[in-house]
């Protein structure tokens, strides 16, 4: 099961695929939390290409990209001609809600940041709680998702 919310009119369109990797991720990962990179067509904000990363912090409370996979991505994805559509990580312990943290490290104006908590079941069959944001300038919006 799959809860998601939302209450704006702005809106993340993802594929099923994409979602179901994402999720999977999370719960492989658990109780660390996971984190990755969904690319797209520069300007298109279409998420399309799932590349999931290794928490280099591998902490329960905090994630961080390594420095080095995440040079190699974007190099990769400019000679793709793509761009970073959606950041995701996973909370294991609190809601799918963007930390103070997450918050003070967004630095992609245009991305859209989602969060899967897997408080509830861990690494196990069960719900997850997906939810999607835009970050700008230290103000975050919540966004709907539609899942096609």
């Amino acid at each position: 099961m799959l809860l998601m919310t939302g209450e704006n009119s702005i809106r993340l369109t993802v594929s099923r695929s994409v979602v179901d990797q994402m999720v999977a991720h999370a719960k492989r990962d658990h109780p660390d939390e996971a984190c990755g990179v969904v690319a797209g067509p520069e300007g298109s904000d279409t998420p399309e290409r799932f590349v999931p990363m290794v928490n280099a912090a591998r902490s329960m409370t905090f994630y961080e990209f390594d420095s080095l996979d995440l040079l190699r991505l974007y190099r990769e994805m400019n000679r793709r001609g793509e761009e970073p559509v959606i950041l995701y990580h996973s909370h294991t312990a609190t809601e799918a809600y963007p930390s103070q943290t997450d918050i003070a490290y967004a630095n992609e104006p245009h991305a859209h940041y989602v969060l899967i908590s897997t408080r509830e079941c861990g690494s196990a069959d069960g719900p997850v709680e997906l939810r999607s944001f835009r970050i700008m300038d230290g103000e975050v919006t919540e966004e709907d998702v539609e899942i096609t």
